[in-house]
Protein backbone atom coordinates (compact mmCIF):
# COMPACT_ATOMS: atom_id res chain seq x y z
CA UNK A 1 0.00 0.00 0.00
CA UNK A 2 1.55 3.53 -0.80
CA UNK A 3 1.29 6.07 1.53
CA UNK A 4 0.53 9.65 0.29
CA UNK A 5 3.02 12.18 1.59
CA UNK A 6 1.40 15.83 3.10
CA UNK A 7 2.75 18.73 1.66
CA UNK A 8 4.94 20.34 4.62
CA UNK A 9 3.61 22.67 6.81
CA UNK A 10 5.69 25.88 5.88
CA UNK A 11 5.33 27.69 9.33
CA UNK A 12 6.58 24.38 10.82
CA UNK A 13 9.64 24.06 8.26
CA UNK A 14 10.28 27.54 9.27
CA UNK A 15 10.51 27.07 13.25
CA UNK A 16 12.41 23.92 12.91
CA UNK A 17 15.05 26.52 10.39
CA UNK A 18 15.34 28.90 13.33
CA UNK A 19 16.06 26.20 16.00
CA UNK A 20 18.70 24.98 14.28
CA UNK A 21 20.35 28.38 12.92
CA UNK A 22 19.66 29.93 16.50
CA UNK A 23 23.29 28.69 17.72
CA UNK A 24 24.59 29.79 14.81
CA UNK A 25 23.05 33.24 14.74
CA UNK A 26 24.13 33.66 18.77
CA UNK A 27 27.71 33.07 18.10
CA UNK A 28 27.72 35.64 15.21
CA UNK A 29 25.90 38.18 17.20
CA UNK A 30 28.28 40.96 18.97
CA UNK A 31 28.22 41.95 22.66
CA UNK A 32 27.76 46.05 23.48
CA UNK A 33 30.53 46.97 25.45
CA UNK A 34 30.10 50.28 27.38
CA UNK A 35 33.24 53.02 25.95
CA UNK A 36 35.99 53.57 28.35
CA UNK A 37 34.94 56.35 30.99
CA UNK A 38 34.93 57.67 34.00
CA UNK A 39 31.60 58.92 33.85
CA UNK A 40 29.29 57.46 35.64
CA UNK A 41 30.50 56.00 38.47
CA UNK A 42 28.54 53.08 39.41
CA UNK A 43 28.23 52.04 43.06
CA UNK A 44 25.40 48.84 42.52
CA UNK A 45 23.78 47.42 45.01
CA UNK A 46 24.80 44.56 47.15
CA UNK A 47 25.26 41.35 45.82
CA UNK A 48 26.31 37.83 47.21
CA UNK A 49 29.01 35.74 46.18
CA UNK A 50 29.50 31.64 46.80
CA UNK A 51 27.17 33.13 50.02
CA UNK A 52 29.74 36.18 51.38
CA UNK A 53 27.33 39.51 50.78
CA UNK A 54 29.66 42.75 49.35
CA UNK A 55 28.10 45.95 50.04
CA UNK A 56 29.69 48.41 47.28
CA UNK A 57 30.02 51.99 48.52
CA UNK A 58 32.20 55.05 48.12
CA UNK A 59 34.66 55.20 50.81
CA UNK A 60 37.58 57.84 49.71
CA UNK A 61 39.49 57.09 52.59
CA UNK A 62 39.90 53.82 51.86
CA UNK A 63 43.45 52.46 52.59
CA UNK A 64 43.83 48.78 53.63
CA UNK A 65 46.71 45.89 53.56
CA UNK A 66 46.01 42.67 52.17
CA UNK A 67 46.70 40.11 49.62
CA UNK A 68 46.71 41.16 45.54
CA UNK A 69 46.16 38.44 43.08
CA UNK A 70 46.28 38.87 39.52
CA UNK A 71 44.51 37.48 36.18
CA UNK A 72 45.82 36.96 33.30
CA UNK A 73 44.85 36.19 29.88
CA UNK A 74 40.79 37.23 30.03
CA UNK A 75 41.05 39.55 27.04
CA UNK A 76 37.51 40.16 25.61
CA UNK A 77 35.45 39.68 27.84
CA UNK A 78 33.23 42.06 29.51
CA UNK A 79 34.11 43.82 33.00
CA UNK A 80 31.37 44.52 36.02
CA UNK A 81 31.96 48.62 34.21
CA UNK A 82 30.67 47.61 31.39
CA UNK A 83 34.20 47.65 28.95
CA UNK A 84 35.77 45.00 26.79
CA UNK A 85 38.84 44.12 29.18
CA UNK A 86 42.27 44.92 27.43
CA UNK A 87 45.20 42.71 27.75
CA UNK A 88 48.05 45.02 28.43
CA UNK A 89 45.74 48.06 30.65
CA UNK A 90 46.97 48.76 33.75
CA UNK A 91 43.82 47.90 35.77
CA UNK A 92 42.00 45.85 38.60
CA UNK A 93 39.30 44.13 40.40
CA UNK A 94 37.82 44.83 43.65
CA UNK A 95 34.68 44.01 45.56
CA UNK A 96 33.03 47.36 47.25
CA UNK A 97 34.76 50.66 45.22
CA UNK A 98 32.99 52.48 42.36
CA UNK A 99 33.19 51.49 39.27
CA UNK A 100 35.44 52.97 37.93
CA UNK A 101 37.83 54.30 40.73
CA UNK A 102 41.34 54.51 40.93
CA UNK A 103 43.96 53.30 43.67
CA UNK A 104 47.48 53.39 44.31
CA UNK A 105 48.97 49.73 45.08
CA UNK A 106 52.16 49.01 46.96
CA UNK A 107 54.13 45.94 46.77
CA UNK A 108 54.68 44.97 50.19
CA UNK A 109 57.65 42.68 49.10
CA UNK A 110 59.50 44.99 46.57
CA UNK A 111 58.46 48.81 47.75
CA UNK A 112 56.89 49.54 44.14
CA UNK A 113 53.82 51.90 43.87
CA UNK A 114 51.23 51.48 40.35
CA UNK A 115 48.24 53.52 40.09
CA UNK A 116 45.29 51.25 39.05
CA UNK A 117 42.08 51.89 37.31
CA UNK A 118 39.38 49.73 39.19
CA UNK A 119 36.75 48.99 36.47
CA UNK A 120 35.46 45.37 37.54
CA UNK A 121 34.44 43.34 40.43
CA UNK A 122 36.56 40.76 42.46
CA UNK A 123 39.02 39.11 43.81
CA UNK A 124 36.31 36.64 45.52
CA UNK A 125 38.41 34.93 47.84
CA UNK A 126 38.86 35.08 51.50
CA UNK A 127 41.68 37.17 52.25
CA UNK A 128 42.37 39.29 49.42
CA UNK A 129 41.61 42.42 48.72
CA UNK A 130 42.33 43.03 45.21
CA UNK A 131 42.88 41.67 41.68
CA UNK A 132 45.52 43.46 39.06
CA UNK A 133 46.17 42.80 35.86
CA UNK A 134 49.15 40.82 34.81
CA UNK A 135 50.72 44.29 33.45
CA UNK A 136 49.82 45.93 36.82
CA UNK A 137 51.78 42.97 38.39
CA UNK A 138 54.39 43.12 36.25
CA UNK A 139 54.84 46.77 37.12
CA UNK A 140 54.91 46.21 41.04
CA UNK A 141 57.39 42.99 40.57
CA UNK A 142 54.78 40.15 42.04
CA UNK A 143 54.31 38.53 38.64
CA UNK A 144 55.81 35.74 39.38
CA UNK A 145 53.85 34.98 42.69
CA UNK A 146 50.74 33.99 42.64
CA UNK A 147 49.53 36.01 46.03
CA UNK A 148 51.28 39.02 47.17
CA UNK A 149 51.43 41.79 50.21
CA UNK A 150 50.13 44.95 48.81
CA UNK A 151 48.23 48.06 50.55
CA UNK A 152 45.81 49.86 48.26
CA UNK A 153 44.67 53.19 48.82
CA UNK A 154 42.13 55.29 47.03
CA UNK A 155 43.13 58.55 45.25
CA UNK A 156 42.12 61.00 42.97
CA UNK A 157 45.19 61.32 40.23
CA UNK A 158 45.46 64.14 37.70
CA UNK A 159 43.44 64.01 34.31
CA UNK A 160 47.09 62.96 32.93
CA UNK A 161 46.95 59.69 34.97
CA UNK A 162 43.32 58.92 34.42
CA UNK A 163 43.42 59.47 30.51
CA UNK A 164 46.75 56.92 30.04
CA UNK A 165 44.71 54.53 32.19
CA UNK A 166 41.90 54.74 30.36
CA UNK A 167 44.40 54.49 26.74
CA UNK A 168 45.69 51.17 28.65
CA UNK A 169 48.81 52.19 29.42
CA UNK A 170 50.63 52.80 32.72
CA UNK A 171 50.33 56.47 34.82
CA UNK A 172 53.49 58.18 35.81
CA UNK A 173 55.80 56.30 37.76
CA UNK A 174 54.93 56.45 41.68
CA UNK A 175 58.14 56.93 43.97
CA UNK A 176 59.27 53.51 45.77
CA UNK A 177 58.21 53.38 49.45
CA UNK A 178 61.17 53.43 52.54
CA UNK A 179 62.25 49.51 53.95
CA UNK A 180 61.17 51.62 57.12
CA UNK A 181 57.32 52.13 56.17
CA UNK A 182 57.60 49.04 54.38
CA UNK A 183 58.38 46.99 57.15
CA UNK A 184 56.05 48.70 59.89
CA UNK A 185 52.94 47.75 57.06
CA UNK A 186 54.31 44.11 56.41
CA UNK A 187 54.58 43.80 60.93
CA UNK A 188 50.68 45.44 61.06
CA UNK A 189 49.15 42.95 58.31
CA UNK A 190 50.79 39.94 59.99
CA UNK A 191 49.17 41.11 63.59
CA UNK A 192 46.14 41.52 61.19
CA UNK A 193 46.47 37.87 60.37
CA UNK A 194 46.47 36.40 64.04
Amino acid sequence: MLHQSRPIDAVRLLGWAMLLLLPLLAGCASTKYRPVSDTPVRIGPPYQIRGVTYVPRDDPAYDMLGFASWYGEESGRMTANGERFRHGAVAGAHPTLPLPSYVEVTALDTGRTVLVRINDRGPFTAGRIIDLSSAAAALLGIQRQGVASVRVRRVEPPEHDRKRLRDGKAAELRPSVPEATLTAWRTRLNRTMR
